[in-house]
């Protein structure tokens, strides 16, 4: 991996400075310090460029030993387009040891044990004085896997996001429709759209999101999923009622 990249390059640069998705906690032993850190990184060009960007930028006043660092993208085939279905792409995966001889290759086994992909995952280690033997290795790996699980823990929790605020919307169309039905609701009650352009400024999930829990996010999405079957069964009713009240 090159070694070119500095603040100043950063600076000028017209794109934002890589942003990482999680960093591990600090692992010391004898003096030696380990940390992980992973970008999202669509093409091997934007993990060289966040590993760059850690070791010249974040790390530039207190340089590390070594930046262990793999990634894992999925990327377009030479010659396609990606209309032709999942066929055009392909996973492209590297690793650099920087100067820790096999390390990358340890990171790059956990990124793939923890189906990670679109990501770079570096590993700092400021060397202490004093030789480690075979368990810097554990080190490394255990910094690597922590970041991955919260890697892939954070994009669950978008996706569920996602299908809540989408519930969310339908949720609200319906008991709107049905309130109309049942109620012959005024113009001066706010309508449908109205009202999702209220939900769309705000966000109701922040505190969820930063949570990272998974297991009630997806209880939250079935409670969606049931109200809006007993909203639909509500407005079918009373779509069968209005021709007697007529």
């Amino acid at each position: 991996m090159s070694s070119t990249g500095n603040l100043d390059s950063f600076v000028k640069s017209s794109k934002p400075p890589p942003a990482p998705t999680a960093t591990s906690q600090e692992i010391r032993d004898r003096a030696s310090l380990f940390v992980g850190t992973i970008f999202p990184a669509s093409t091997p060009e934007d993990a060289r460029r966040a590993v760059n960007h850690l070791k010249h930028v974040v790390h530039g006043a207190r340089p590390a030993t070594h930046e262990i660092a793999a990634w894992r993208c999925m990327v377009l085939k030479p010659g396609k387009s990606g209309l032709g279905g999942p066929d055009d792409f392909e996973v492209v995966s590297g690793a650099d040891d920087d100067g820790e001889t096999h390390a990358g290759g340890r990171v790059l086994k956990v990124i793939q044990a923890e189906s990670v992909i679109d990501a770079v995952v570096v590993v700092s280690r400021w060397y202490g004085g004093e030789m480690l033997g075979p368990v810097r290795f554990e080190h490394i790996e255990t910094c690597a896997r922590e970041v991955c699980r919260t890697f892939r823990l954070k994009d669950d929790m978008v996706t569920c996001v996602a299908t809540l605020t989408s519930l969310d919307d339908i949720l609200a169309s319906l008991r709107a429709e049905l309130a109309s039905v049942t109620a012959r609701k005024t113009s001066s009650e706010p309508t449908s759209s109205q009202s999702a352009a209220k939900r769309s400024t705000a966000k109701p999930y922040a505190t969820l999101e930063e949570s990272l829990d998974i297991a009630k996010a997806k209880r939250l999405i079935t409670a969606r999923e049931n109200s809006i079957k007993s909203v639909k069964q509500a407005l079918r009713k009373a779509r069968e009622r209005e021709p007697e009240q007529g």
